[in-house]
């Protein structure tokens, strides 16, 4: 079903500070939805009014076609699990799950039974009578989101669920949290700065800043055809040309672009005009570097300096300086082993990318 979460002209505001500016968003039932953006955009308050902590200053948020706009947390059917978790220091794992059950005095057996399920989903069987204290940070996570999804929420709300995680158990917790909302069906929001952890999650992303969406999308939408500079460069890394343009066809338009020295060509359907100042932009990853001018008639080929490297292991990072001075970044696969580096600083070299992995950015 569509439009499960509806949110319309939602704006919330702190005295004279605009915290959420007039936002509409519909998620669709299930989704795996996230919300990024950088610290003090306005992504935490939005999740607060979507839990009922934080009222809007106006619009509403409509939740399975029920308007929840003034509706007080406890009625809105919606769970949240914070980023610090807020586990019980002095229960034990099954205890913590079960807290919700009991505040509502379910029946002990139905209790017992339905903690038994989340133990069982989030692999916690073996831990049931540890205390938090005696649990890893991971361990620890899975009991909130135990927890938070025992009590069978239409929605459950996660703000910055995997922050207090080293990387390694941050990368293979992303995908326990996929397959177990996979496995419920549950419709997922999760807030977070982090951009890597969104593309991984989501089925669709809302790139905030100042309390506006930039751009919402899917990981590869957001990622591959970015709407604007911002999400362009808040989502990995990116390279841009100015210039005036000097043509167009259905989907790509040329830039004379004085940085490169060439004429660039890029896909965009943007609505120009001839002599309009634009940007062309390209990803590291979409550059190739060699130190012979490749044989490609439909590649852009641009002759440049090594100004610096760094070895990733997996990557190697090129930034590499064009006659007109410019940087630009390439990022180019170590596949194969060697002792000896295949570029060194000041080596002469030519960098290369098809138009088509180019793309217009407007503002």
């Amino acid at each position: 079903m569509k439009d499960f979460i509806r949110l319309r002209g939602v704006s919330k505001k702190f005295g004279d500070f605009v915290a959420v500016d007039n936002v509409d968003l519909d998620i669709e039932r299930g989704e795996l939805f996230s919300i990024l953006g950088g610290s003090g955009c306005g992504k935490t308050t939005l999740l607060r009014m979507l839990a009922g902590f934080e009222l809007p200053t106006s619009g509403s948020i409509e939740i399975d076609g029920v308007d929840v706009t003034d509706q007080p947390p406890y009625e809105r059917h919606v769970n949240m699990m914070f980023q610090s978790y807020a586990v019980f220091p002095h229960m034990t794992v099954e205890k913590n799950i079960g807290y919700g059950l009991r505040k509502e005095k379910l029946p002990q057996p139905e209790i017992a039974k339905r903690v038994d399920e989340m133990l069982e989903l989030v692999q916690l069987q073996e831990l049931r009578s540890r205390k938090p204290d005696q649990l890893s940070g991971g361990q620890r996570q899975r009991v909130a989101l135990a927890r938070a999804l025992i009590k069978q929420p239409k929605v459950l709300l996660l703000d910055e669920p995997l922050a207090a995680l080293d990387k390694k158990l941050r990368e293979r917790t992303q995908f326990e949290l996929m397959n177990i909302q996979d496995e419920l069906g549950i419709t997922f929001v999760v807030v977070t700065h982090d951009q890597e952890e969104a593309m991984t999650l989501s089925s669709r992303i809302a790139v905030m800043d100042r309390g506006q969406f930039r751009q919402i999308g899917t990981p590869k939408e957001i990622y591959e055809f970015p709407s604007n500079r911002f999400v362009a460069e808040f989502i990995g890394t990116i390279n841009t040309f100015s210039g005036h343009v000097t043509a167009r066809d259905e989907d790509s338009i040329s830039v004379a672009a004085t940085e490169a020295g060439v004429t660039l060509t890029a896909l965009g359907k943007q609505a120009v005009e001839e002599g309009q100042q634009i940007e062309i932009a390209i990803r590291p990853e979409k550059i190739f570097v060699s130190k012979e001018k490749p044989d490609d008639g439909d590649a852009v080929c641009l002759p440049g300096v090594v100004d610096d490297l760094g070895y990733l292991g997996n990557r190697s990072l090129y930034r590499i300086r064009l006659e007109s001075g410019k940087i630009v970044q390439v990022s180019s696969q170590n596949r194969r082993r060697s002792v000896t580096r295949f570029l060194e600083w000041e080596d002469k070299v030519w960098i290369s990318w098809r138009p088509r992995s180019a793309v217009v950015l407007l503002d």
